[in-house]
């Protein structure tokens, strides 16, 4: 089955009108389904109106129950992927505008428990001081003000002790020029200074450290729900709970190679000195 980026994320309907279909086809009453699945009626009811939007696991579910032929299990199983897959162009976000994004991704964070964040590039904005914040946004046409602000007052969010953080920069992320030397010298600072909250566990990943897979992209995975990838043309944003499983392995290969606490504080600080030399 082959489909535009820009289908992605957009096959809910669909995927909840074909899965009703299947079933009323196969005979069989909301409740009935619901047994053979092992799932509440009211979860089925939601499915099927497009009130939830079900996983991979919860659609082979359903698929079984109804003894689908292998072509049907095929297309939905398409469509569920799909439907659990969203891309979102730089067209896309800089015509809602940056401090919209900046809104979306507080909402993300307040509704998440543990967030655990790779960044392969550069410096994210809940860790940035305000110059870096002004920098990482200076190339942009838009009017920048609001992104500026949004990324600033996320930051509040560090200090919420009921929240979870585990960030891990590879060395380029961190020494990457986006500032002046000594602007750089004050975000490493920034970051060692993070290292000690309690709720914050923030590893380097040094040039040179022997990791299982080659690091490609930033990404972000919020609890076990959701992980978000940055691209340059866009960011893509995953659902499905085998995506966010294979994402959820690698964090923790890049996790289980980099350098915490101490150790991480120590090579900080041997970076700063060579900036501010």
């Amino acid at each position: 089955m082959t489909f535009e980026p820009e289908q992605l994320g957009q096959t809910s309907e669909e995927l909840a009108s074909k899965l009703r279909e299947l079933r009323k086809q196969a005979g069989l009453s909301g409740v009935r389904l619901a047994a053979r699945c092992h799932m509440s009626q009211s979860k089925v009811s939601r499915i099927e109106n497009g009130k939830v939007r079900p996983s991979l696991v919860d659609v082979e579910q359903i698929l079984r129950a109804l003894d689908a032929p292998a072509r049907v299990i095929d297309e939905i199983s398409a469509l569920t992927r799909m439907a659990n897959t969203e891309w979102r162009n730089l067209r896309e976000l800089r015509r809602k505008g940056l401090g919209t994004r900046q809104a979306e991704l507080k909402a993300l964070e307040a509704s998440s428990t543990h967030m655990r964040y790779f960044l392969l590039s550069m410096v994210t904005g809940l860790l940035a001081t305000p110059e870096y914040v002004r920098a990482s946004v200076a190339h942009s046409t838009a009017d920048t003000g609001k992104a500026i602000a949004g990324k600033l007052e996320r930051q509040a969010i560090l200090y919420d002790t009921a929240k979870r953080f585990t960030f891990v920069l590879t060395e380029q992320a961190i020494r990457w020029p986006v500032v002046s030397p000594l602007a750089l010298a004050e975000q490493m600072d920034r970051l060692s200074s993070l290292s000690y909250l309690p709720n914050v566990r923030l590893g380097l990943l040094p040039v040179g450290a022997s990791t299982p897979t080659t690091p490609l992209n930033t990404f972000t995975i919020y609890d076990t729900s959701l992980v978000t990838i940055e691209t340059s043309a866009g960011s893509l944003v995953l659902r499905d709970s085998r995506d966010i499983d294979s994402y959820l392995r690698e964090f923790a290969n890049y996790e289980e190679s980099a350098l915490f606490e101490e150790e991480a504080r120590a090579r900080l600080s041997q970076w700063a000195a060579q900036c501010r030399s």
